[in-house]
């Protein structure tokens, strides 16, 4: 049994806030109108909407008061997964929702968007202003030719002109990707030419580090490398020209005009999104208007709390999933917090600075981060104002118990603090942030409201405070519509139905406690065996990085031809650290009394540094292959990676285990 006590309960909600927080509000009216549980609090209220599906979805579409062009015939027409369908026949356009808090004169002139550089200048863009920019932007795209279904791209950083252009592509019924300018060519292309668009945004450079990065030529190689365009458009972030034949933002926006919504079926796409890529080219992630618009406003407005008195800030890139879950605050008349920089300048403490002064009341970032904060020592709850910040929210990687902790001690005693998880897959979280929950050290809050999340066994058998697959037994509105140029569904249908049939399996080793939370243990994909005992690589990551000399860590189990099983870690030390035998014997030791004597390495291997994927998550089964033997080139997608030079350190490694 999962015990709650002293040590493990980091935080309560006043009753007060449970009160005013959303979701009650929302249980006590959709008990009166769809008779879900008056009373039992969240628990009931989840089981309710994992029960009554169809019921809760139609709830939450009349909560946030989504306007259908066209009436929808009933909430789910197909229930099977893979092929799930929503709202048949309903018509609706995202765009028209993001915007519609400018129609009320009284926030017309209020910030939609607050924008922060690496120099810490705030510039706001008003709710009215971003909607004029928008009628504009999406005017002139429809005198390009760009109609409903067809792809428009971005290379950009997180600045206002991107959300710009998303907004105006959804407005116009096109499908919106992008990539941030600090991906290479081929990683672009790598992306965007699986899906062919007809314009791309693009900027000049941009700034991180304190350093400018030019992109000229980056940009020249990609308007050659995707024949489809039939329109560039330059933004000036360095203050270049425009290239020849390539358009002007500024031209492009400068009209005085109301935008028009295009009214499009449910399941029409919006845009497309892309896994890591890192053993092929990436898998391109089709996820629909309706689909993200009730995922999105169930995720923020409920869970996350967020309304029109919040400013949100997710420190991220324009090519993580993250940013396109930030741009969905405006669904709920929240001041939606860009951030266009390094997290680590001029200082690390910058992310902490940000929050401050944009008055940020939720604040995300990844766990990594938040213990790279632990590790230097920092006190942000001391050193700025953050008495705004309401909830810390984390997601990435799983937050170990020290980082709840450090959080809570060094942030607010009353913090919220909400690890979250979920994927590129949903563009959502399966568990994690509720704002009525108590908060446990190391540990999601619950599922999320209409995910029937559960562990399951090798057998399909679910589990309860037992390590088992993530599994959810009943679909998700933001589930893909499908991958770009998969016309059978077969390889959308391996990702995630091969090993349960009819069910999501999402790659993720997770223990379901007796009292509803979720813990993550990492993928199972990576997953050590040792003995039969299974555990998940985040278990040894967190037991390994709280010593101060070892600033990141990489564990991989490989089975061996000869029925062995070799496990080694590699740590890529602090600086002044070494790696010498005491090291090495209090590292074994933190992992035999923290987890388990099975699972004690065999050897700890000092490195260079730790690889990880263009959106910082770690290198994991890559390493492996490359371990295995498998030839670099054919082990991992280079463009996918944030160091290739790394991987070479693990293939010699490989080669000379082999001589």
């Amino acid at each position: 049994m999962t015990e709650a006590t002293p040590e493990t309960l980091l935080w309560q909600p006043s009753p007060d806030r449970i009160e005013a927080a959303a979701v009650t509000r929302f249980q006590k009216w959709a008990a009166t109108r769809f008779g879900a549980p008056a009373e039992g609090g969240y628990a009931t209220l989840h089981r309710w909407s994992v029960d009554e599906l169809d019921t809760f979805w139609q709830a939450v579409a009349e909560w946030f008061d989504v306007r259908f062009a066209t009436p929808y015939d009933r909430v789910i027409g197909d229930r099977s997964m893979p092929g799930a369908t929503w709202f048949p026949g309903a018509t609706l356009n995202y765009a028209e929702h993001a915007l519609r808090t400018a129609e009320d004169p009284s926030r017309a002139d209020t910030p939609a968007l607050l924008y922060v550089d690496e120099t810490h200048t705030l510039a706001p863009v008003s709710w009215g202003e971003l909607r004029r920019q928008v009628g504009a932007l999406a005017a002139e795209l429809r005198a390009l030719g760009v109609t409903p279904g067809d792809r428009v791209s971005g290379y950009l950083p997180n600045i206002p002109q991107a959300v710009v252009a998303f907004l105006a592509t959804a407005a116009v019924g096109g499908v919106w990707t992008s990539c941030a300018p600090d991906f290479g060519a081929r990683s672009v292309l790598d992306r965007f030419q699986q899906i062919e668009p007809v314009v791309l945004f693009t900027v000049d450079g941009y700034r991180y580090g304190g350093k400018e990065h030019d992109r000229t030529d980056t940009v020249a190689e990609l308007r050659r490398e995707l024949p489809t365009l039939r329109a560039v458009v330059h933004i000036p972030l360095l203050g270049t020209d425009a290239p020849e034949g390539a358009l002007s933002w500024a031209a492009l926006t400068s009209a005085d005009t109301e935008p028009v919504f295009e009214q499009v079926p449910f399941d029409h796409p919006l845009w497309v999104l892309y896994s890591s890529g890192t053993t092929g080219l990436p898998k391109a992630i089709v996820q629909s208007q309706g689909g993200i618009l009730l995922e999105h406003f169930k995720q923020l407005g409920l869970h996350c709390d967020l309304g029109p008195e919040d400013r949100f800030f997710w420190f991220t890139s324009t090519g993580w999933m993250m940013w396109n879950f930030l741009v969905s605050g405006l669904l709920t008349g929240t001041t939606v917090v860009l951030y266009d920089g390094s997290p680590g300048f001029p200082d690390i403490s910058a992310q902490w600075r940000i929050a401050e002064q944009t008055g940020a009341t939720l604040y995300g970032t990844s766990a990594a981060y938040v213990m790279a904060c632990r590790k230097a020592g920092i006190h942000p709850g001391r050193d700025f104002d953050l008495s705004r910040v309401q909830c810390v929210a984390t997601t990435g990687s799983p937050l170990p118990p020290d980082g709840f902790r450090w959080l809570h001690d060094e942030v607010a005693d009353d913090l919220w603090t909400a690890s979250v998880s979920g994927g590129t897959d949903v563009c959502s979280c399966f568990a994690g942030a509720v704002p009525t929950l108590p908060v446990h050290l190391g540990e999601l809050q619950a599922p999320c409201l209409g995910t029937d999340l559960q562990s399951w066994d090798p057998s399909g058998n679910p589990l309860v405070d037992e390590v088992g697959e993530l599994v959810v037994t009943n679909p998700l509105p933001s589930m893909p519509t499908g991958f770009w140029n998969d016309p059978d569904g077969s390889r959308y249908h391996d990702s995630y139905f091969d090993t349960y049939p009819g069910v999501w399996r999402h790659g993720d080793w997770i223990t379901l406690t007796d009292r509803g939370s979720v813990i993550i243990h990492g993928r199972s994909d990576s997953t050590l065996n040792r003995q039969g005992v299974r555990m998940g690589s985040a278990d040894i990551y967190e037991a390994v990085e709280r010593l101060p000399e070892i600033r990141e860590s990489l564990v991989i189990g490989l089975e061996e031809p000869d029925g062995g099983y070799w496990m080694p870690l590699f740590v890529h030390l602090a600086d002044g650290a070494t790696l010498d035998d005491d090291l090495r014997a209090a590292i074994k030791q933190t992992i035999r009394d923290n987890l388990s004597p099975r699972h004690v390495p065999d050897e700890v291997i000092q490195v260079p540094g730790i690889p990880h994927t263009l959106t910082g998550k770690r290198i994991e089964v890559p390493v492996k292959r490359l371990l295995q033997g498998t030839e670099l080139a054919k082990a991992v997608n280079p463009g996918s990676v944030d160091n290739l030079d790394l991987l070479h350190f693990y293939a010699d490694l490989a080669a000379r285990r082999r001589a």
